[in-house]
């Protein structure tokens, strides 16, 4: 419990929620733990998202794939990061993405009906949580632009130095660790793995980066 209360107080939709309120909060909202092995369907594109989900260990990866099995990476989610709320709440009937466990992976469910639906509850903390989902929604529309950003750049080099560029400035420092392998990577910019590691090779010979695995310096 101790290790669980320490992960959510880390997630942005229990800000402001003190540490022993958390056992009644997630009775009060009939939360749910579940464990999932790597590769895992967590939800499959087609299906309902009534629930949003909370990171508690491992980490997951937001999918889109086509007809032939192509992936694209929309995100990837580690502990105590929050997932499919946009959709939730939004009570879309099919969801457009899948959720995929990238390790052994533990989740905390909530139905999102549960937070709004304060008139059944006097608890204090839903203020709280709606107020802070307003918050995370806004942040995920401002993460969705910069990846657009990324995307709209013609070639494979623009697009990592785009990419780059932008976790350098939240790192606040020219040396930071990328949350991608090598293919997780080209599915999120949406950019053949094989050429993706001609180019990083290039800009590595050029003196422009230097990188180890997903470790990365911008020189």
């Amino acid at each position: 419990m101790k290790i669980r209360n320490e992960i959510l107080n880390k997630c942005p939709l229990f800000s402001g929620i003190a540490d022993e309120e958390f056992d009644s909060m997630l009775s009060c909202l009939d939360a749910k733990e579940m464990e999932y092995k790597k590769d895992a369907y967590i939800y499959m594109a087609g299906n309902p998202m009534p629930q949003i989900g909370v990171v508690l260990s491992g980490s997951v990866i937001i999918i889109k794939e086509d007809y032939w099995g192509n992936r694209t990476i929309i995100s990837k989610m580690t502990v105590s990061d929050m997932f499919a709320e946009s959709f939730a709440f939004a009570a879309a009937h099919k969801l457009p993405v899948s959720v995929v466990a990238a390790e052994n992976t533990r989740i905390l469910f909530i139905d999102c009906k549960n937070i709004i639906n304060s008139s059944a509850s006097p608890c204090s903390f839903h203020t709280a949580l709606i107020s802070n989902m307003v918050r995370i929604l806004a942040d995920k529309n401002v993460m969705l632009m910069q990846k657009i950003e990324h995307l709209s750049c013609r070639s494979t080099k623009d697009k990592l130095l785009s990419y780059l560029s932008l976790q350098a400035m939240k790192a606040k420092s020219n040396t930071f660790i990328i949350p991608y392998n090598r293919q997780e990577l080209a599915d999120y910019l949406c950019i053949d793995r094989s050429a993706m590691s001609t180019e990083l090779s290039r800009l590595r010979e050029e003196g422009i980066i230097a990188f180890h695995k997903n470790y990365f310096e911008l020189l």
